[in-house]
This record gives C-alpha cells, structure tokens and sequence, in this order.
C-alpha cells in the first residue's frame, strides 16, 4: 500500500505504515497530524487499509467471545447490535478508508474547502496485553483528547463510539462515556452499519463523523432496540436531525490501545 500510494502520487518525503489492531485507522490519523505539526509535511494521506481474515482467524474470535456466534444465523441483518441488550459480538466487514490532512494555511491557499478541523486527540496503551478492554484507558484517550482540544466534555456535541457489539466491550465503553461525563451528547455506532472494519474502522467512522457533522444528522444505530444503558442519548434505529459543532471518534483495540479523536465542524 506504501509503495503504491508513492507511486500514484509521486510521494517522495516521509512515509510508513502503523500498526494498532482494530485501531489502526485512528492511530495513522494521529501519526499523520504529527507530520503536519512538527513541519515534516504539509499534506499527509492517512490510509486504513482492508483487513481480511481467514476462517482460522474468524474461528479463533469466536472462540474468545468477540465475534457474534450463529445466534443470528438465520437472520444475519439482526446480528450487528452495538450496545443493545441482545448484542453476542462483533460482526466483520470489509471497508477501508483515506483522509487527507492538511496545514490549515497551506490549504486556504490552494482554495481548498475543508470538511472539518482535528482539534485533539489521545493515543494510550493499558500496559497489557490481552484484549480485555480497560475502561481507565479509554477514559484517558478521551480525556487527553478534550485537554488538547481545550474543550469541556458539555461542549461535545456529538460521540462516534468504537461501538463493537462485543457485550464486554461494550459496557466498558458505556461506563467510560459516563465517567467522562458524555451522557449529554448524541451517542450511535457507525459499526452497526458497516461491520467492524478491523484496522479500516478509525478512518471509515472518522469519515462518518464528518459526513454527519457537515450534514447535520446523526446516522441510526442499527438493531439498537433495548440498550444496555439508558442514561446515553442514544440514536437508535431512526437518523435525527443534529447540529454537530464539536464531536469524538473512538477506536479501541486488542492488546490494550485506545484512541479519541476529537473535531470540530469549522
């Protein structure tokens, strides 16, 4: 994929690939806001590639817990169901994703309109590494996302959860929004509507955080019919109408990674 983007689009300066499991996508956003920041480009291309499995890995998921099991065999448009009481796991799919970031003042003189603004972000690992998920870690990456934001989590008008139907996942994830005090803020999942893209996810929802920003919508969260919380603003199974100035994206992963991007409309 390096080589290729090299090629197509004669890339010459710095470049090279990243690893962070299901939040590969969001760790590339990162990487690449940081050539920006400490002047090693003015325009980065920040990919998160297709990941396949092979039944051998797909079998393994299941065994742990993670990927949904053949509840819904027979009705497998009912299987993806982030943070609804009947969630029993993830469902794969297949996306991928491309952003490009760039120097605010290097775009305005291109005349180039951009789609939003990456104000912050937290990137932290849990010190282990098993794929238990850490409600202190992601507390952290969101934290750490509003700090550099100089924002306060009431100014967050909008939140894209990592939202993956695993139920452990899950309810870490509740009890980290509302420790951080995101109860207020429309809440959905992108990945009930696509799968779970794997290392494709931060980018794909990152790009659907700023769809529905400059839309003014919040997508619906697919099968969200009883949810395992209802203290959260949840969108459920209807898109609403939003404006969204300020919003998260979460992505979390195997092996105790945990990311929060934070962006604003304008």
């Amino acid at each position: 994929m390096l080589g290729l983007l090299s090629q197509c689009f004669q890339i010459q300066g710095e470049g090279y690939s990243v690893g962070g499991a299901s939040a590969s996508g969001a760790v590339a956003i990162i990487h690449a806001a940081r050539q920006i920041l400490t002047g090693a480009t003015d325009i980065s291309i920040a990919v998160g590639s297709l990941f396949d499995l092979s039944a051998y890995e797909c079998q393994g998921l299941t065994n742990l817990g993670a990927m949904g099991s053949e509840r819904f065999a027979d009705s497998p448009e009912l299987a993806c169901r982030p943070f609804d009481q009947n969630h029993d796991g993830f469902i794969y799919g297949e996306g991928c994703g491309v952003l490009v970031l760039e120097r605010a003042n290097h775009a305005q003189a291109r005349g180039v309109v951009s789609q939003g603004k990456l104000l912050g972000w937290g990137l932290n690992l849990d010190g282990n590494r098993s794929p238990e998920p850490s409600q202190t870690g992601e507390e952290r990456a969101m934290n750490s996302a509003l700090a550099m934001a100089d924002l306060k989590p009431e100014q967050i008008d909008y939140l894209n959860t990592h939202g993956t139907s695993s139920p452990l996942g899950d309810r870490t994830e509740v009890a980290a929004l509302k420790s951080v005090g995101l109860n207020h803020c429309l809440v959905n999942s992108t990945k009930s509507l696509t799968g779970h893209c794997l290392t494709g996810a931060g980018v794909v929802e990152t790009i659907a955080t700023l769809l529905q920003m400059n839309s003014s919508f919040c997508h619906p969260t697919h099968n969200l019919v009883s949810p395992i919380d209802d203290t959260l603003n949840w969108v459920k199974e209807t898109a609403v109408q939003a404006e969204i100035q300020y919003a998260i994206s979460n992505s979390f992963a195997f092996g105790g990674i945990n990311t929060a991007l934070l962006m604003s409309k304008e």
